[in-house]
C-alpha cells in the first residue's frame, strides 16, 4: 500500500480532495463544484483522483466520506441529502471507473476519525465526533476506527430524541425525517438563530457578543442552547462513556458552550463525576477530508 492517502470529502455543492504524505500533512487540496448528477459525479472525481496520483503516487489509497451512509446488503448509498445518490452503488461504481479500491464512509464519522487520528482528542481510546450545522451529525471512533454498526448508521446522534424533554418545550418540532423531536431540530444552527431572533432566521454570526452587550434575548438563546446541548451530551456519556466529545461545524465556534455545557453534562450524566472532556475540533474544515483519507489507516 502507497504511503500517500487521499481523501474526498463530497458535499452537496462541492467535492473537495486532498492528498496526505507519510507524515499525514497536507500535499494538495482542491476543490471543484459537485455537478448534481451521478454520472457526472463519476467523472469528475475521476479526473480529479487521476490528477491527485499524478502529483503523489499511481498506488495512493482513496476514501471518500458522502452525506449519507453505504446499506451493508445492498451496497447502495441511503440516507443521503443529496438524493440522487440514494439507491445508487456509488462505491462499486466508483471502483470500476477508477481500477482501485475505494473506501466510502459518512462525512461525520470523517470528521471524527480525523479529530481522533491526529486532532483534537489524537490518543484517545473512544471518541464522538459532533457536527453542529445546517444540520447535525454524529461519528463514534473506537481504537482509531469507525465504528458503524449492523445498517452503517451508529452515530445518527441527530435523530435520537431531546433527553428529559420538559414541558415548555412541547410540541415537539418535525423533522425531515418523518420524526418528531430529533436533536437536529434543536442543535443545528439554524434553531439557534431562530430562537434568537425569530422564524426564518439562519445566521447566528455575532450572537456571543450581542449576549455580552446585554441582548437579553441572544442571552435566552445560548442559555436554551447550552443547556440542551449538555443534555444530549450527557445522553452519549451515559450510553457510550467516551474519553471525549469533539465538535465540529459552524456552531462549534462559539466559545460559549465550552465554558458552559461541561457543568450542564455533569448534571445528567449517570455518574459521581463526569471526566469526558468536551473538545472543539483541530482541523476544521480539514477535518472531513482529512478523514476520509484515513480511511486506509494510520
Amino acid at each position: 500500500m502507497s504511503d500517500y492517502r487521499l481523501g474526498i470529502d463530497l458535499g452537496g455543492t462541492k467535492i473537495e480532495i486532498a492528498a496526505l504524505d507519510p507524515a499525514g500533512e497536507i500535499l494538495i487540496r482542491h476543490r471543484e463544484p459537485n455537478p448534481g448528477s451521478y454520472d457526472a459525479l463519476l467523472v469528475k472525481i475521476q479526473q480529479m483522483v487521476d490528477a491527485a496520483k499524478a502529483e503523489t503516487s499511481p498506488a495512493a489509497t482513496l476514501g471518500i466520506g458522502i452525506p449519507g451512509a453505504i446499506d451493508a446488503r445492498t451496497r447502495c448509498v441511503k440516507n443521503a441529502n443529496a438524493t440522487w445518490l440514494n439507491g445508487r452503488p456509488f462505491g462499486d461504481d466508483l471502483e470500476k471507473a477508477l481500477g482501485c479500491p475505494v473506501r466510502v464512509e459518512n462525512d461525520a464519522n470523517c470528521f471524527a476519525l480525523s479529530e481522533a487520528i491526529d486532532g483534537a482528542a489524537a490518543g484517545r481510546k473512544v471518541v464522538f465526533g459532533v457536527i453542529l450545522g445546517s444540520g447535525v451529525g454524529g461519528g463514534i471512533i473506537v481504537n482509531g476506527e469507525p465504528m458503524t454498526g449492523l445498517h452503517h448508521i451508529a452515530g445518527e446522534w441527530g435523530h435520537i430524541p431531546l433527553p428529559w424533554v420538559r414541558e415548555e418545550e412541547f410540541p415537539m418540532p418535525k423533522c425531515f425525517c418523518g420524526n418528531s423531536g430529533c436533536l437536529e431540530r434543536f442543535l443545528c444552527g439554524s434553531a439557534l438563530a431562530e430562537s434568537w431572533k425569530g422564524p426564518g432566521e439562519r445566521s447566528t454570526q455575532g450572537i456571543e457578543e450581542a449576549a455580552a452587550s446585554g441582548d437579553e434575548a441572544a442571552i435566552r438563546a445560548l442559555d436554551l442552547y447550552v443547556d440542551r446541548l449538555g443534555r444530549a451530551c450527557a445522553l452519549v456519556v451515559n450510553m457510550l462513556d467516551p474519553d471525549a466529545i469533539v465538535l465540529g461545524g459552524g456552531v462549534s465556534n462559539l466559545q460559549t458552550i465550552y465554558d458552559k455545557v461541561p457543568d450542564v453534562m455533569k448534571r445528567y450524566a449517570i455518574t459521581p463525576e463526569c471526566n469526558t472532556e468536551l473538545l472543539k475540533n483541530k482541523h476544521g474544515d480539514s477535518s472531513g477530508v482529512r478523514g476520509a483519507a484515513w480511511l486506509w489507516g494510520n
